[in-house]
């Protein structure tokens, strides 16, 4: 096995490291169907030719373990520049384990590390080595979570709107009841000039949704994401049709492959596809969510993940924005440096840092190192 460069020039990747870290919530949070306090990151760094590139994943612990076994070792000692190549092998080797789930999000983790080396090892920001599309891409403040009262729902959007954000994003679907309350509160917090976005994830029933929608509209809510379960595309598009052209309806953030978004866009079930880079198979993942989303003339939304997404859509010209969710924001901040924030409502990379421009802080991420994960 070459130590210097592999047959086409590149250098090979000599090692893939991965932690597990363990974040606690800063309260209690909920969404329509789920209740959380902490969050599990998944980080990757792969070196080669003296850089290293970091990628990451939201996901269980389990996902490091695919990631040691199954993944490094028919990555180690293949061309770094060979991002193709190497995800191919990579979705290749979990074949008989299935890709979705814990496979997809451990192959996104590793493809994200592999793009960010690529990028260090040009030297230039990942947008860049992409292709810039455009300078900065809008961000939308994403929270309002269901465990939320009233003060700090108002607080925390009131605060985005403050900032500039033209789009925020509140939790429903916990209790059908206190919703219009809840999306009044909010619109009165943000104006009339800030776009409000709900997110039952697929908390309601069909029926339900599209009572919900009419309530929802009275407040000027323009987007409804995941009405009901993104597996039922058959009622996302009774929604999406019963709504008209009131609001749009947006899902896709579970979606692991391919095939799954083609399955979607095909269905008419959504007006704004979501991706998510850290679920999706990383940056090549997004770039096959991008090539599909064009064939169907369908724009494009980044689902959380904001140090990632930012700079990738910088480079995708069918994404529409992405989302600035308040955990995310916040675990990315404590776990690694050069984190840059939205400014008047947008994401802007540093042409100045190489790769996603973001390395890990590894004293100040030891404290939240998995048990029998640390390194």
């Amino acid at each position: 096995m070459p130590t210097s460069s592999t047959e086409t020039g590149g250098p090979p990747v000599e090692a893939i490291r991965v932690q597990t870290y363990v974040i606690p919530t800063d309260g209690p949070e909920s969404d329509g169907t789920f209740t959380w306090d902490k969050t599990t990151a998944v980080v990757v760094e792969a070196t080669a030719g003296g850089a290293t590139g970091l990628g990451y994943t939201y996901a269980d612990r389990a996902t490091a373990a695919a990631i040691r076994e199954a993944l490094a070792p028919v990555v180690v000692g293949q061309d770094a520049f060979a991002t193709s190549a190497l995800y191919a092998r990579m979705v290749g080797r979990v074949r008989n384990v299935g890709r979705p789930g814990i496979a997809a999000m451990a192959i996104s983790a590793v493809d994200v590390a592999l793009w960010d080396l690529k990028a260090r090892l040009f030297g230039a920001p990942l947008a860049a080595v992409l292709g810039w599309a455009r300078p900065a891409i809008p961000v939308y403040g994403s929270g309002g979570f269901t465990s939320y009262g009233i003060d700090r729902l108002q607080r925390q959007l009131g605060e985005w709107a403050a900032a500039g954000m033209k789009f925020v994003k509140m939790k429903v679907g916990r209790d059908p009841a206190a919703d219009p309350e809840r999306v009044r509160a909010a619109r009165a917090a943000i104006g009339e000039r800030v776009e409000l976005f709900v997110d039952a994830n697929g908390a309601y029933a069909r029926k339900q949704a599209l009572a919900m929608a009419e309530r929802f509209a009275s407040a000027g809510v323009t987007w409804f994401e995941e009405p009901v379960s993104s597996d039922d595309l058959a009622g996302l598009r009774l929604v999406r049709d019963g709504v008209g052209g009131r609001m749009e309806v947006a899902a896709g953030e579970y979606g692991y492959d391919p095939f799954y978004f083609r399955r979607m866009l095909d269905a008419g079930a959504v007006d704004v596809l979501q991706a998510d880079g850290t679920r999706c198979g990383g940056v090549s993942g997004l770039l096959a969510a991008q090539a599909l989303a064009d064939a169907h003339g369908m724009p494009l939304s980044a689902h959380c993940a904001p140090a990632l997404h930012g700079h990738v859509g910088c480079a995708l010209t069918r994404m529409r924005h992405v989302e600035y969710f308040y955990d995310h924001q916040r675990i990315e901040a404590l776990l690694f440096d050069g984190v840059p924030s939205p400014r008047d409502g947008t994401f802007a990379p540093d042409p100045a840092r190489p790769g996603l421009g973001i390395t890990l802080k590894r004293q100040d991420a030891a404290k939240f190192a998995a048990g029998d994960d640390r390194s």
